[in-house]
């Protein structure tokens, strides 16, 4: 009882980061015995404690100019005050830097399924960063253990397989590319992050290798884990795997038998969060304990087969055990869920086994063990690559109301699991909960989102019944971002495309929009002679089986109880800006105009209509959006897709414009993405 009541009470401590509330989870300890009682409470004092020490080196220099010197090592300079993230373009080589900047806190999430890096940065106790401006001095890295030990373990292999073994052994993952993308289709990512099965696999190993030491061998494999540790890096995963197997290992020493794995699992929280509080903001962490609890708890009281049927079983078993209490989490960061996942843990997992000891020996050998290292990666490799193209479950972001619905459909089948609740009101409740779940989606409503996809454009319309409009897309490099905001935001496919003018800031990210989601039409205005991305777009369209529309002033378009109406381009216009596609999407009385890059001169040619809300034409240049337009459709909000430009967008004329006339003014580049519901 006392390991829970120390993990329980290092938990709550660490808690109170989010809010001094979490106190009160204390008073669940008067349930406890005696000592368990004042054991959880000398655990939450400390990791308190702990928390009231820190302080933020950086609190009074956050927003000015400094100059700051340290080592520079994956992205992070490490100076005498602290570590802080650089941010340079070009990325720096490692080394040892003086460099000059602002020091700014983390950004958080600029997009739905963006990546939040203050979160992420909060999770390795880092609270600063620095925009570096000017490199001042720089000194080559010297030479480190870990460089020899890096190049012993990739010697002799191809560039794949190099990349490979170095993540599974190193936990580099740098230089894997898209195989990081395919281990992920494939319901694999966890086999490349180092935690427990890493150390699993190695722990055995040593033991195994060491057996002729006798008790001995037990302190000897957890000094190898503990160098493992310090060669790798103290990653929030592996630093729990190799405290539980720490804790195993000095069990089995003392003759006191193995460790169970719920006890091993709440020591190893204890410590881990007594040392570093700020870890429970770590993804890698959050999954990691979880994934443990998930089969501690089921694993377990899972029924058992009989000959090759339990191995398979078992194989099939721990994976889904694994993932019962991740699951959720799995959805809201990475939006899908290969269905193919137990199949393809069944078939890879055997060969990681083999893989990780044989890296670790090659960290010793060098090109000895090249061959065979190189051969059982590239099987791997293939293998993984084959099962990436299996079938996926894709999903939205998930709130708060959602992850409590899901743990408490679970909290009742785990207590069937023990007998602690008949099954069938088990799976009444579950069942419940999913109902509840599946009823809150429902009534949708129509909303529409300003993507942030820099200097560019991207507006998303969400209609009731899972209709969806996307306007423009932004420039290549920008896709990524809004692949990940559209799968955040539950969209699998787009039921109406609009191309406003073929411009890169406009619509170069919907050539990969139409190559990777399905699209039922797109609309384009007439066909810009000579212009490569225009014709690309219209080619990649064709190819997919996309219909194409060609609207223009007078068109017409009802979708889902929206209608669009179409006031330009007129016919007669010469510069690409002027034939941009002008149109007002209403819905129910809520009605927003799109500009695209029109300028004023064309705006003087469309009919007055009063609108809610105005998609600022060409992201507030001065050319657009005039006087004779604001007047005559009278918008209540302005929207500005603007990101960092040379061109001073938007320009201080277009914003005192929108002042007088008491619009309110949204921009991406200050609030990042935008939602506003239409009602």
């Amino acid at each position: 009882m006392i390991p829970y009541a120390l993990g329980l009470g290092a938990l709550m401590g660490a808690l109170t980061q989010l809010s001094p509330w979490w106190f009160l989870g204390l008073l669940g300890g008067l349930l406890l015995p005696h000592r368990a009682r004042w054991a959880g409470l000398a655990a939450y004092g400390l990791v308190v404690l702990h928390l009231s020490l820190l302080q933020d080196p950086w609190r009074d220099q956050i927003g000015a100019w400094v100059r700051l010197e340290g080592h520079l090592h994956e992205g992070f300079l490490h100076t005498p005050k602290g570590r802080v993230y650089v941010r340079h373009f070009p990325p720096l080589k490692e080394g040892r830097y003086v460099l000059e900047g602002h020091l700014l806190r983390p950004q958080g999430r600029r997009n739905p399924g963006g990546f939040d890096q203050g979160t992420w940065l909060r999770g390795l106790g880092v609270s600063a960063v620095l925009q570096a401006r000017k490199v001042v001095r720089f000194e080559p890295a010297r030479r480190e253990p870990r460089d020899w030990f890096r190049q012993q373990l990739t010697v002799g292999l191809s560039p794949p397989a190099a990349a490979l073994v170095a993540a599974l052994t190193l936990g580099e993952r740098r230089d894997l590319g898209s195989t990081y993308e395919e281990f992920q289709r494939a319901g694999l990512a966890h086999a490349l992050a180092l935690s427990g099965l890493h150390v699993g696999i190695l722990a055995a190993f040593f033991v195994l290798v060491l057996y002729r030491l006798g008790p001995w061998r037990y302190l000897a494999a957890l000094g190898l884990l503990l160098f493992y540790l310090w060669l790798v890096g103290p990653q929030p995963s592996l630093v729990r795997a190799v405290i539980m197997a720490g804790v195993v290992l000095v069990g089995l020493f003392l003759g006191r038998g193995k460790a169970g794995l719920l006890p091993a699992l709440a020591l190893a929280l204890f410590i881990h969060l007594s040392l570093e509080p700020h870890v429970i903001f770590s993804l890698s962490a959050q999954l990691s304990y979880l994934a443990v609890l998930g089969i501690a708890l089921v694993l377990p009281r899972l029924p058992r087969l009989s000959g090759w049927r339990q191995w398979l079983w078992a194989s099939l078993s721990i994976t889904l055990a694994a993932q019962v209490l991740i699951l959720p989490l799995l959805l809201h960061h990475f939006h899908q869920l290969p269905l193919i996942s137990p199949l393809a843990n069944l078939l890879v997992l055997p060969l990681l086994n083999l893989l990780v000891p044989l890296g670790f020996l090659k960290l010793l050998t060098g090109s000895l063990l090249a061959a065979p290292t190189e051969a059982l990666s590239n099987l791997t490799l293939g293998l993984v690559g084959w099962l990436s193209e299996g079938p996926q479950l894709r999903w939205g972001e998930i709130g708060p109301v959602g992850f409590a619905l899901y743990y408490l459909g679970i909290l009742p089948l785990v207590l069937g699991l023990y007998g602690k609740v008949q099954w069938p009101k088990a799976l009444g409740l579950a069942a419940t909960t999913a109902l509840v779940s599946l009823a809150s989606q429902y009534p949708s409503r129509a909303e529409l989102w300003q993507l942030d996809v820099g200097q560019g454009d991207a507006t998303l319309v969400r209609l009731p019944g899972g209709v969806e409009v996307l306007v423009d897309g932004g420039r290549g490099w920008a896709y990524p971002t809004l692949a990940r905001a559209l799968r955040a935001l539950g969209v699998d496919e787009i039921d109406l495309l609009v191309a406003t003018h073929p411009d890169g800031d406009h619509v170069e990210a919907l050539l990969q929009v139409i190559q990777n989601f399905p699209v039922g039409l797109l609309v384009m205005g007439p066909k810009a002679a000579g212009n490569p991305l225009d014709e690309a777009l219209r080619k990649t369209a064709q190819s997919h089986r996309v219909p194409i529309l060609e609207a223009k002033a007078g068109t017409h378009l009802s979708i889902a109880r929206a209608h669009l109406r179409f006031l330009g381009p007129q016919g007669d216009e010469v510069e690409d800006n002027q034939r941009s596609l002008v149109f007002i999407l209403q819905y129910g009385q809520r009605k927003v105009l799109f500009t695209g890059d029109a300028p004023t001169s064309s705006e003087a040619r469309w009919p007055a209509e009063e609108v809610d809300i105005l998609k600022v034409g060409h992201h507030g240049s001065e050319s657009s959006t005039g006087e004779a337009l604001l007047a005559a459709f009278q918008p209540k909000i302005a929207l500005i897709g603007v990101g960092n430009n040379p061109y001073g967008h938007p320009t201080r004329a277009v914003l005192e414009r929108l002042h007088r006339h008491g619009v309110k003014i949204r921009r991406t580049d200050l609030e990042g993405a935008i939602r506003i519901e239409l009602r």
